[in-house]
This record gives structure tokens, sequence and C-alpha cells, in this order.
């Protein structure tokens, strides 16, 4: 089998994918054709079919395996396979556990590394709420391990959710090392809380799809909910300290036009709202150079809106 990231422009496609997406469209002209977004464990690929009357064309629909015939192109900077033939598979052609894009690193080490940070909290307020949410509550822990971080952006793929979190709250660790007005107990435990909310607002793999929730709420909105729901079993939580917590859950996308109910009204919004920027857009950047084995210029990204350039190595 050959991976989807492994495909550069002009390769000949011929194996067997999960159909994540598939949406009927048309063209300006009237000519009908099908979006669709191709997987397996290394990412996913948007593809084409421009002729889906084709006879060529197997009747196939959103999560079936198919097996796809195209050839691979590159449009505004990212590869698109240009599809001319599709046989819907049958059960035992494809083992499901090579469609379900995972992190590449170990999901009980990032969240052994966690639970580190959490041991770190000396208020014991803001321990108990997250010793209720990683420790206490099983069902929780067990989406939270399994959930992405995103639906195509970024850390899209399963324990993307964990690998997230770690990694903001390490930037955190580290801001407070560095600037000692940071209250560390209290940034620390909005980074670890500050996407909780995508457990829900995703559903899990392999359809990684908005749910209901998702749709009318958003992960900042449920997230900021599902730690005022634990703050209310917490005997005289102090009301300031909740306030203040909610609000870098509320403020972490820094900007109103990001999604951001609230902008950053105290430091340790401010800095949470940079580290988990920082780390959308570096795994973001790190994604499609992995994604894009073209040298050089790679052409114009609509998120960084800027004709982004791979780096010499030498």
């Amino acid at each position: 089998m050959k991976y989807i990231k492994d495909y550069k422009e002009s390769d000949r496609m011929f194996d067997i994918y999960l159909c994540k997406h598939k949406q009927s469209a048309v063209t300006k002209n009237g000519k009908p054709y099908d979006n669709v977004i191709l997987q397996d464990k290394t990412g996913t690929i948007d593809a084409k079919i421009w002729d889906p009357n084709n006879a060529g064309i197997e009747d196939f629909d959103s999560m079936d395996y198919i097996e796809v015939y195209g050839d691979v192109t590159s449009f505004q900077g990212a590869l698109q396979v240009n599809v001319k033939r599709v046989r819907k598979c049958r059960e035992g052609e494809y083992n499901p556990a090579e469609y379900l894009p995972v992190s590449k690193f170990s999901i009980d080490d990032m969240m052994k590394e966690l639970l580190g940070f959490i041991d770190s909290i000396k208020n014991p307020y803001l321990y108990e709420i997250l010793e209720d949410f990683f420790v206490k509550d099983e069902a929780f822990l067990k989406a939270f391990k399994q959930s992405s971080a995103a639906k195509t952006v970024h850390h899209g793929f399963m324990g993307g959710l964990l690998q997230h979190t770690l990694a903001v709250t390490k930037l955190c660790d580290y801001y407070c090392t560095q600037y000692p007005i940071l209250n560390r107990d209290l940034l620390l435990t909005a980074a670890i809380c500050h996407d909780i909310g995508k457990t829900k607002e995703l559903s899990l793999f392999p359809t990684n799809d908005y749910t209901e929730s998702g749709q009318f709420l958003g992960h900042i909105i449920i997230g900021t909910e599902m730690v005022g729901e634990k703050i209310q079993k917490i005997n005289d939580f102090p009301e300031l300290l909740a306030s203040e917590l909610k609000h870098c859950i509320l403020s972490h996308h820094g900007e109103l036009e990001f999604g951001s109910p609230k902008k950053p009204a105290i430091v340790e919004a401010v800095a949470l709202s940079f580290a988990d920027n920082t780390d959308a857009k570096i795994e973001t950047f790190t994604e499609l150079l992995e994604n894009n084995s073209t040298a050089g210029w790679l052409g114009f990204n609509r998120l960084f809106e800027s004709n982004l350039r791979s780096t010499n190595v030498e």
C-alpha cells in the first residue's frame, strides 16, 4: 500500500483508501462533479471526480473503502487527485487500522507526561478540577486520548488533542520560567483544559466530524461549560479564580475574529493564546511540509495568507 503522505505531484494513484467525505457539486458551467476526501493513517488528500457518471465510477458513499485509480496533481499549493476510476471494496480487502491517522508519539507516554504536570499543581481547587477530569472521569479520559484536535487544519489525527494539549502546556510551563508575573497553577490548568470541549465538538474516528453540539456551540463554549460543571461540584471554589480560569478558556483564540467570545484580559490568558497559536501554526506548517515533497516555494496558503517555502537544510 502506498500511503497518502508519500504521494507527490504527477504520481499515479492505484490503491485502496477510506472515503472520509463525499459531496456532489456543480461547476460554473453546470456540469456535475464530486468532491471527495481520501484518508489513510498518514493523513488525507482532496480528490475530484469530474465525470461521476463514467461507467468506471462505481457507486459509493462517505465512510466506504474504495479502490481509486487517478492522477495526483497540485492545486493552490496542495496535492489533489484527479480520479478516473473507483471500485467499492468488500470487507476483507482492507485492514481498517491502516486508515486511521494516529499521532507519531506514544499515547501512553504523552499521557504520563501530562499527568506529571497535573501533579505539579499546588492550588487545591485547580488540582481537584484536573484530577476530576484526567484521573477520575474514565469516559472523558478515553475520549480525550482518542480525539483529534481539529477536523483538518492541525493535529487532525487520533491522539492529536492530547499531543496539542501537551505541547501547549509545555510552552506555558516554559513561559513561567521566563516571566515570574505568570500564575503557573492558573496558566497550566487553563492550558490543560483549554481544548477539552473538542471531545464533544468532534466525533471520534473514523468519522472525525462536527457533532450537533460542535456545530451549535463550538469547543470553546463547550469546554467552558464542562469546567463550570466541575467547579460547581467543588465546595467553596473561589469565585474570582473560577472566572479567571473560564476567561482563559473563552479567550484562548486571542481575537474575536478567530472565534474567541472574549479577548484576553489577564496575563495568563495572553500567554495561553500565544502558546495555542504557536503550536497550531507550527504543527500546520509541519504537516504541510510532510505532505508536500516539493522543494522551494509551495504556493499560497490561505491559513497563513502567504506564499510559503520549504527551508533549505544543508
